[in-house]
């Protein structure tokens, strides 16, 4: 029990880089700025690298450090497991934890391959019968804006969907002489700026309108095949030679994931969908567009402007139409009551608090939070037929499995 007289949720949290520290201060804001049901405590962090874990233990308040993630099932005093991993380690450390009845927050993508989603899945739907929850960290979903654009078309704002398109463009690989790192290996990451950035925008598009993907047509590209290795001990022995490894003579290395993805689908509901992810967009670091067509309305989100979202509604006469600038920042926008005052604008760090706050509340309520598993596997089928489709030069590929799932839509 908390001082304040609400329960507390012990976090142990495994990764402590990037991640790591967006989490950790997520689970710090939860607390302070919500009115959470359930109040988390930094239990412990746990990294392979002590000094590393340490660094962040101290800097964000976590109470200890392990550099075995095994041990942090053994604390009585832990009741979540927060996964900031490469996605090679997901299935091992979520399945793990649920089998010894911890709550899981997972990074997305949920996995490496389909085959490793669905024992996720299955180990989640086994602990749900217990009482154990699990969540996939699509963040973006909680942006204020994407919650509000979701919002609007739940309420039928902008009709029938027609066309959907989304875009996540980033140029942090244009130099070819960035290094060789493990989010370039298909052993540790899976896919390149397919799994990293597209699958954001895949789930955006399916979250805000309601609808899922039946199928694609996908070519992906690396532009840059080799690397250099400034670091063998970062990104493993799996991208240079083993001989080159064993010297320290490796100078660079293999990149085995996509540089871009470009994919055209088809939604549920029948609207065309058109896709691209890229780490080559030079200029662009983190921009995120979703833009929907409707037969009653529009939507556009961009996400270099994260607060506003641009609304058009078709039934206005001609005379007085275009497009709305939507400044989201008003109590009554999702997760904005919380924060500063109207106009105050909030930024990438707050997706990860109101993410700690969905994930208390629904643990404490009893409640399945959303993005579930469930939809994590989804993702992964795309990703997956992506894949697919990318080997038989683009020929259209249907999503094995594909279906509207409960907590998709919500």
């Amino acid at each position: 029990m908390s001082n304040s007289g609400k329960p507390a949720l012990g976090v142990g949290m495994v990764g402590y880089a990037f991640m790591g520290r967006a989490h950790s201060q997520a689970w710090r804001n939860a607390r302070s700025y919500f009115d959470v049901p359930a109040v988390p405590r930094l239990a412990a962090v746990a990294g392979r690298n002590q000094a590393a874990a340490q660094d962040t233990a101290d800097r964000f308040g976590w109470e200890s450090v392990e550099t075995d993630w095994r041990r942090l099932l053994e604390h009585d005093d832990i009741d979540i497991i927060d996964i900031c991993t490469p996605g090679d380690t997901h299935a091992e450390i979520a399945v793990a934890a649920l089998e010894a009845g911890k709550h899981v927050l997972c990074e997305k993508p949920l996995a490496n391959s389909v085959g490793e989603a669905e024992a996720m899945v299955a180990a989640a739907e086994a602990a749900r019968a217990r009482g154990v929850r699990s969540m996939v960290g699509f963040t973006y979903r909680r942006v204020p804006a994407i919650a509000y654009a979701r919002q609007l078309v739940a309420e039928g704002r902008l009709g029938r969907i027609l066309h959907v398109r989304g875009a996540y463009l980033q140029d942090w690989l244009v130099d070819p002489e960035s290094p060789l790192t493990w989010r370039l290996q298909k052993e540790r990451a899976g896919s390149g700026a397919l799994g990293d950035i597209g699958a954001h925008i895949v789930d955006l598009a399916q979250f805000v309108t309601g609808e899922h993907l039946t199928g694609v047509s996908a070519l992906t590209e690396t532009f840059v095949r080799e690397r250099p290795v400034a670091d063998p001990a970062s990104v493993g022995t799996g991208g240079i030679s083993a001989a080159a490894a064993q010297n320290g003579s490796a100078t660079t290395g293999p990149v085995t994931v996509d540089d871009a993805a470009v994919l055209v689908s088809r939604m549920s509901g029948g609207a065309l969908a058109t896709f691209e992810a890229t780490r080559f967009a030079n200029g662009r670091k983190n921009a995120i567009r979703l833009e929907i067509n409707g037969t009653d309305g529009s939507l556009a989100f961009d996400f270099e402007d994260m607060n506003v979202l641009h609304v058009f509604d078709g039934r206005v006469p001609s005379r007085d139409a275009g497009f709305a600038r939507v400044l989201v920042t008003e109590s009554t926008h999702p997760y904005v009551a919380s924060w500063w005052p109207p106009g105050h604008v909030l930024g990438y760090e707050h997706g990860f608090t109101h993410q700690a706050v969905d994930l208390l509340t629904a643990i404490a309520e009893g409640a399945d939070p959303r993005p579930s598993f469930s939809d994590g596997l989804q993702v992964q089928r795309i990703l997956s037929a992506v894949e697919t489709s990318v080997e038989r030069e683009g020929s259209w590929t249907p999503i094995d499995g594909a279906h509207a799932t409960s907590s998709a839509m919500s």
